[in-house]
């Protein structure tokens, strides 16, 4: 048996929904990070810093009162968002950071912007006061290929903020291509990305081989495996621009396995065993700790966590729980499709 002790982690890219899911889920976080940068895609979104304010009262009335967590809060950006009404909500830390959804890229989605040019004043009034910006980075339009749509967004839509406001600190989220990797690395200063595990885990195999594969069916989408290694290969290196955001997104089993599946794995309940054995598979350890527990926080400007966490390596390997039930509904639990030995010490 072997052992690691390593600093409490953040995930810097949560979906919580709202309502008895939010009850449900919610402690599948908390019971391993300390903090989290919550989505704002709700129905209706997260527009104002009152809204904010309030769904941050019910995400901590989800948290087990064993723990302590602390819920990092998002607005919506839209092209209606008044500056002044989002630097104000700033300043009161009603909001930590706002979010950029092209219109349609994924769940929840179409309040999101449609031309960038008419939101960069607000992103001006961002970069002056430091708030970061978070980006679902791909174009939507339909005569681009999904699975070109991330590098296409970088061409087009993030060099373009990049070049014309180079102090703003971004975060390009759930990076899934090689191009990504190589764009983040050599860009500004202020940009750096999140990987997710279901990315580092799996290829776009995993949705089509044996038959439809719902449940493994996320935007950004799953790419090829010379993508998937050179996000491994960027979360194990010692570059401080690539951290820990599990973009785990709950969708109750109906709404995955339908006509028209919604976008979006559930991976919170085993990410960190997952992780441990994605880097221990490539005798990268040494790196675990710096990509889920302290890249994000220097990136942020936050104080990294004081309280520890114990990772254990078995000989046997861990059995998975297939899926998270309440009220008589079920969420699929993200498995990948290799076996894995390390579990977190409760």
């Amino acid at each position: 048996m072997e052992k690691i002790e390593i600093i409490k982690p953040d995930d810097w890219h949560v979906h919580f929904r709202d309502g008895e899911v939010l009850k449900a889920v919610v402690p599948e976080t908390t019971k391993h990070f300390a903090r989290a940068i919550v989505m704002p895609n709700l129905v209706p979104p997260i527009l104002k810093g009152n809204d904010a304010v309030k769904y941050r009262e019910r995400i901590q009335n989800a948290v087990p009162e064993n723990q302590q967590f602390l819920p990092l809060m998002t607005l919506y950006l839209t092209e209606k968002t008044d500056k002044y009404d989002l630097r104000e909500s700033y300043d009161k830390e009603q909001i930590f950071a706002a979010k950029l959804y092209p219109a349609g890229a994924t769940t929840n989605s179409d309040s999101g912007v449609k031309d960038l040019k008419k939101i960069m004043p607000v992103l001006e009034t961002m970069a002056e006061i430091g708030m970061p910006l978070l980006i679902h980075g791909e174009v939507t339009d339909n005569e681009i290929d999904v699975f070109d749509r991330e590098k296409v967004f970088i061409d087009q839509k993030l060099d373009f903020i990049c070049k014309e406001l180079p102090e703003l600190k971004i975060t390009l989220e759930h990076i899934t291509t090689k191009e990504a990797t190589v764009y983040v690395n050599e860009g500004n200063k202020n940009l750096v990305a999140t990987i997710t595990p279901h990315h580092l885990a799996l290829n776009r195999n995993a949705i089509f081989v044996g038959g439809i594969r719902p449940h493994n069916y996320c935007l950004p989408i799953l790419k090829r495996e010379v993508h998937r290694k050179a996000l491994l290969k960027a979360a194990t290196s010692n570059s401080t621009k690539f951290f820990l955001g599990t973009d785990t997104a709950p969708h109750l089993t109906g709404e995955k396995e339908s006509a028209c599946g919604c976008a979006g794995i559930f991976n919170s309940t085993y990410c960190l065993s997952i992780l441990a054995q994605l880097f221990d598979n490539e005798n990268a350890l040494s790196q675990l700790e710096s990509f889920i527990s302290k890249r994000g926080a220097k990136h942020y400007n936050l104080k990294i966590n004081k309280q520890k966490i114990i990772l254990i390596k078995s000989s046997q390997n861990l059995i998975f729980k297939k899926y998270l039930n309440f009220n008589e509904q079920k969420i699929k639990i993200f498995e990948p499709d290799f076996l894995v030995f390390w579990k977190v010490a409760e």
